[in-house]
């Protein structure tokens, strides 16, 4: 099952560490023979049908009493691992060049006995009885026809990381004591990314599962009702929003998930009360804690949430105005296999209030529409146009589609396997030209611990090839816009030797610059190393805004978007050489989509917040990806919720496969469904987009004060309505007549109104800051509506 781990962020080889006992070390150039370990706890595999030569790596244990098998001539290093939960092979099981078949099938067999024989497994010294994250410890057989069935709401991490690591494959075989042998399907879609974007973890762990008598700290018991206060926010807010839609009290109108699971408990009482038991819980978990009842706290605190999602309005439409994107994957194309079954597709995201469909039309090198640039369409496309069908359904439904491009990624190795072909085999595109390859230090085209070779940027004719073939996209179709994808090198780990970027073409012009074959240079020379790393990211920058100026000379209304690593601005540089924030500011890009995928809100919230206060975005609008596989239906609408109230423009959801759920269907369609008249897209009418969103924000303002809610006296509440509505007449005069003069009043009016709100809500601040908080996010994003309309407009 190796490699596993080679690349990973430290937060995934540590979840990796805590289910396999260990993770994947590094590869060995030659096959090697195994040979038994001696730890007396690891007897189960002195059998001579387990030893046979291997193509495999070293494994690095938690602790020595952990290796089942031992690489012969490599200083007994370990070879397989075992633990009270697992058994993990160094190597590609099931695979003929890494072992032979008779060889795979005794280990299987001894690994599945050792687990399924009652008392076999005893625990081992070094390898924890109970994992560290129930979250990966009770990952569930996937039923691959059926990958989003309905699931019961998980225990939640704040710090479980998204698995979306390049060194995690497809599908990893574990051997787990519950008398059974079952394949754990790690599914992550590599057509949009496969990198570890996921190490950007809080240092206060929320590791919280039922019955756990671990201890509790005092910051773990500060961040538990941190974080259960949010979601009391984001269950308020949303119910405020349905009530002063129908002006009706929420308690009155909600509504609870009837198909929402409530483990470990279910509070079974309406919203008010579910809000109430909520807020007692979070009073409570400090004396709980001081009383040493930490199973009692955790029990609590995972009631409560339960029941709070269990009072999200997920029953009715209130949604506001925003950009509701997803990803549709070649996958779901191919599946579709003609227009007729991809008209489908379009129609469940169209029930589903979707307004913009990034369409898979570049990938691993292949077209997937017949082109006279590129070298090949995808061999699975071949017998129709996806594109032109596809921009003709979303038309004909008032949704936009926007042509989704791999830029520097040239090959897929995982494709490479569906097509029945060499899985070394370079994509389309490199194999007519070779000399546009990108290499790294060793002189592989691909990554070690990766599956796709890529391009290099800095070739001229590379560079000039990609732009014939966008032209040919944004010429030939009627396509709304170009999201570009893997605009980046790729993943990178300087420490342990692992850099790219060697192309001909780039180590040509870094030499003839700085007198150096950057092949010769070392991160200790910090100097020229850094020289090699800005010339990377400017190769980049400049191909981003060479792409951005042609298309839109080609079409002046055409939307640039990009889906980028939400890492910290320098660690992305050294490691990607992804500069967004530069592309973002210059104007290039219309939308930045960082890709914040995470199993719980907590952790999305992290990903997303550095971003969404950043002043380094310009007018750009910022669209942050929600990762729907393995996410519960209610933990994807929570993190909806969570963006609605958020200075964002919207969300994108990965991927169109995991929307088959009909939950998630149901529950999106009822709450931003269609509607009679057709919505604005921010993106395409930012001016009424603000207008229609400051006017949702001022009926919940209305219905607060109608039914006492918003604490003001009756001299601030007339100053309040007063200064709203000059603000009100201004954006609807925007609206309605885009003017330089209209566009300065509504800036000067915004702005005046902004200065004075949280004076104004001083006193409702002290009540609800969460609410108050929200209203300020709103009008924030209404002040970024109006400039990027400031923008595009002129």
């Amino acid at each position: 099952m190796a490699p596993v781990g080679s690349l990973s962020a430290p937060g995934v080889r540590r979840l990796i560490k805590n289910v396999l006992g260990g993770y994947w070390g590094f590869s060995l150039d030659t096959p090697q023979k195994l040979q038994p370990s001696k730890d007396k706890l690891q007897r189960w595999a002195n059998n001579k049908d387990l030893i046979g030569e291997v193509r495999g790596g070293v494994v690095v244990p938690n602790s020595p009493n952990q290796a089942a098998a031992l690489w012969e001539s490599q200083n007994n290093s370990a070879a397989v691992l075992a633990t009270s939960r697992s058994t993990f092979f160094g190597w590609r099981w099931g695979v003929d060049s890494a072992a032979n078949p008779s060889l795979d099938s005794a280990w299987l067999q001894a690994a599945v006995k050792r687990h399924a024989t009652p008392n076999a497994v005893k625990s081992i010294p070094g390898g924890a009885t109970e994992c560290d994250n129930p979250a990966v410890a009770k990952i569930p057989a996937t039923n691959p026809t059926n990958r989003n069935s309905s699931q019961n709401l998980p225990t939640i991490n704040s710090t479980t990381p998204t698995q979306t690591n390049t060194s995690i494959p497809s599908k990893i075989t574990a051997v787990i004591p519950d008398n059974t042998s079952r394949n754990i399907n790690f599914q992550r879609s590599d057509e949009l990314s496969d990198e570890a974007i996921d190490n950007l973890q809080d240092k206060v762990r929320l590791d919280v599962k039922p019955n756990s008598r671990k201890p509790i700290s005092r910051n773990e018991t500060a961040a538990l009702q941190q974080e259960l206060l949010k979601l009391i926010g984001r269950v308020e807010s949303a119910n405020l929003a349905v009530a002063a839609i129908n002006n009706r009290t929420p308690a009155a109108q909600a509504q609870p998930a009837q198909f929402a699971s409530s483990q470990p408990a279910t509070l079974t009482f309406g919203s008010q009360q579910a809000l109430s038991q909520a807020k007692e819980v979070v009073q409570k978990l400090p004396q709980l804690v001081a009383k040493r009842k930490y199973a009692e706290a955790r029990k609590q605190w995972l009631a409560a949430k339960a029941s709070l999602w269990n009072q999200f309005p997920v029953n009715q439409r209130f949604a506001q105005p925003e950009i509701r994107a997803i990803w549709l994957d070649r996958g779901t194309i191919v599946k579709a296999r003609n227009e007729q079954g991809l008209a489908q597709v379009f129609d469940r995201l169209s029930q589903a209030g979707i307004n913009t469909v990034f369409f898979e039309t570049v990938n691993a090198g292949y077209t997937v529409y017949p082109s006279k640039v590129a070298p090949q369409q995808n061999p699975l496309t071949r017998d129709w146009d996806p594109l032109k069908s596809a921009v003709k359904l979303a038309h004909d439904r008032g949704m936009e589609l926007h042509a989704w491009v791999w830029v520097f990624a040239a090959g897929n190795q995982r494709h490479n396997k569906l097509l029945g072909i060499n899985t070394n085999y370079p994509g389309p595109v490199l194999a007519v030209h070779p000399d546009w390859a990108g290499y790294d230090r060793r002189g592989k085209m691909i990554p070690q611990g990766q599956n796709k070779p890529f391009f290099d940027p800095a070739n001229p004719q590379l560079r000039q090839y990609l732009l014939n073939q966008y032209e040919e996209i944004v010429t030939n179709y009627n396509v709304d816009g170009l999201h570009l994808d893997y605009i980046r090198y790729p993943f990178q780990d300087h420490q342990r030797n692992r850099s790219y970027g060697y192309g001909k073409a780039a180590r040509s012009q870094f030499k003839q610059r700085y007198g150096v074959d950057p092949l010769k240079i070392s991160p200790s020379q910090r100097d020229i190393w850094q020289k090699w790393t800005a010339f990377r990211t400017q190769q980049i920058d400049s191909f981003v805004a060479q792409v951005s100026q042609k298309m839109r000379q080609k079409k002046s209304d055409l939307i640039m978007s990009v889906a980028v690593f939400p890492l910290p601005e320098q660690e992305r540089i050294g490691k990607l050489q992804q500069h967004w924030e530069v592309w973002a500011k210059r104007g290039d890009i219309d939308l930045i989509v960082p890709m914040t995928y995470a199993l719980d809100t907590p952790t999305f919230s992290r990903l997303a917040q550095p971003w969404i206060v950043s002043r380094k975005l310009g007018s750009t609008l910022l669209v942050p990806g929600i990762r729907l596989l393995n996410l519960p239906t209610l933990g994807a609408f929570d993190q909806v919720q969570l963006i609605r109230d958020l200075p964002v423009g919207g969300y994108a959801l990965f991927a169109a496969e995991n929307l088959q759920n009909q939950q998630l269907q149901q529950v999106l369609g009822s709450t931003q469904g269609s509607k009679t008249e057709r919505e604005p897209i921010p993106y395409r009418q930012p001016f009424k987009t603000a207008a229609l969103r400051y006017a949702s924000l001022q009926k919940e303002w209305k219905f607060t004060l109608e039914n006492k809610q918003l604490q003001m006296s009756a001299s601030r509440i007339s100053e309040f309505n007063s200064q709203a509505e000059i603000l009100e007449n201004a954006l609807n005069q925007l609206a309605k007549s885009p003017s330089q003069a209209n566009l300065q009043t509504t800036k000067a009016s915004l702005t005046r109104f902004q200065s004075q709100f949280r004076t104004l809500m001083q006193q409702q601040a002290l009540n609800n800051p969460y609410q108050v908080g929200v209203w300020e996010n709103r009008l924030a994003m209404i002040e970024r509506l109006i400039r990027f309309g400031e923008r595009v407009k002129k």
